[in-house]
């Protein structure tokens, strides 16, 4: 008997019709077909490197916006602050993060950079940032007008600059500033002295407090500001008033208005003769010290560095602001836009010492972080006190993620 009959027909393998092969390979007519159109493969939507701190996801963690069981009152977490003596220690001592023991991503001449920074900026606390660590306001006000009264401590207002501008700074503190001055001799050094010891809790100098020579040293050293009160002639007065304002409003010689009036081509058209030291700037210019002969300029006294402080200040609130604003609702929890503002490095060190030990790499070093690069490691919980007090930000409880923080 043949093969052929033992199995019933024909041995040979049929293939089957293209027409329904067709129908099996097609999408429409198979049941497992999805409906959803096709991608190419590549990196998904809303991940991105880690440790990079310009671009983050736009989307929110969470569908809805964050519960909110009322506002924190005080942001202290140290138990031990009961006055504002202490506040103004602890704030000082917990500006900065500590430098990377290891693997900082910044060589040796920027570390150095970074310590020098650290150390140029006057021992200065603001007002605003006191009165988020303690629970009461109006007791902080009080108790900052009595302990500059007694002398133990000097308030600073810069005008114009809100809440940052008014500042305080201890006593000891400045008086040190005065003593390590190398701009001042020492004749000048006995005389402010002499003027701080006699004038506890003012900031204006009386005329005839120095003499022109010493008022001339004194605020080239930066111990001293002069205020505008009344011509907008004498334009050397507060440089950081104007910051903020726009260029055709600024009260200076060197304004669009006054330029735009200037035949072309003029020396007036370039903003005048000592154009850099009308505009406040250390230029070579004409005006002399004529500027203090009017009744128009007030004396202040003022603090070395106060500007670098300022400026410092106010570009790390409008860095949180921007992190915060990335969300849909201008609100995240706490501990989200504490890793936005570090940079998203992992804070796992077994994890990392592991990675590093198989040779892995997945996240960036500090130092490539804008906290490191610009802020000089400014710390997340000062820049936060500092925006709550402020007015930009509140803080408030979620009972689920911890604490949240809201854009105003």
């Amino acid at each position: 008997m043949s093969l052929r009959k033992i199995l019933g027909g024909s041995s040979r393998i049929k293939k089957a019709s293209k027409k329904s092969g067709a129908n099996r390979s097609s999408p429409s007519s198979s049941p497992w077909a999805s409906s959803l159109p096709r991608r190419k493969p590549g990196i998904q939507r809303g991940k991105s490197s880690a440790g990079d701190d310009e671009e983050y996801n736009e989307d929110d963690l969470f569908d809805d916006k964050l519960d909110d069981y009322g506002l924190v009152k005080a942001l202290a977490t140290d138990l031990n602050l009961r006055d504002t003596s202490q506040a103004i220690l602890h704030i000082r001592n917990h500006m900065f993060s500590p430098m990377p023991d290891r693997a900082a991503g910044m060589n040796s001449t920027r570390i150095a950079e970074v310590l020098n920074y650290r150390k140029s900026l006057p021992p200065i606390v603001t007002i605003s940032h006191i009165q988020t660590l303690l629970s009461s306001p109006s007791a902080v006000e009080r108790e900052i007008a009595e302990l500059a009264r007694a002398g133990f401590v000097r308030k600073v207002v810069v005008p114009r600059r809100g809440d940052i501008g008014e500042t305080v700074v201890l006593a000891a503190d400045y008086e040190q500033m005065v003593k390590d001055s190398t701009s001042l001799d020492d004749d000048v050094k006995r005389s402010l002295n002499t003027f701080l010891t006699e004038n506890h809790g003012t900031q204006v100098v009386k005329s005839g407090a120095f003499s022109m020579l010493e008022i001339d040293q004194l605020l080239k050293a930066g111990f001293l500001t002069s205020h505008n009160t009344g011509s907008i002639h004498h334009v050397r007065s507060s440089h950081t008033a104007n910051l903020y304002s726009r260029p055709g409003n600024k009260v200076t010689f060197t304004s669009l208005d006054n330029i735009s009036r200037q035949p072309t081509g003029s020396l007036g058209a370039v903003g005048g003769e000592g154009a850099i030291h009308k505009a406040g700037g250390s230029g070579g210019g004409s005006l002399g010290m004529s500027w203090l002969d009017t009744g128009a300029t007030e004396l202040k006294l003022a603090v070395p560095g106060n500007g670098t402080f300022l400026k410092l200040l106010s570009s790390a609130l409008d860095h949180l602001v921007t992190l915060l604003s990335k969300s849909r609702f201008r609100e995240a929890p706490e501990t989200v836009l504490r890793d936005r503002w570090d940079g998203g490095i992992a804070k796992d060190e077994a994890r990392y010492a592991a990675k590093r030990s198989r040779g892995e790499f997945s996240s960036v070093l500090p130092g490539q972080t804008r906290k490191w690069r610009q802020f000089y490691g400014l710390s997340f919980d000062w820049v936060l006190q500092e925006a709550v007090g402020s007015g930009l930000i509140e803080v408030f409880e979620t009972r689920s993620v911890g604490r949240g923080v809201r854009a105003l």
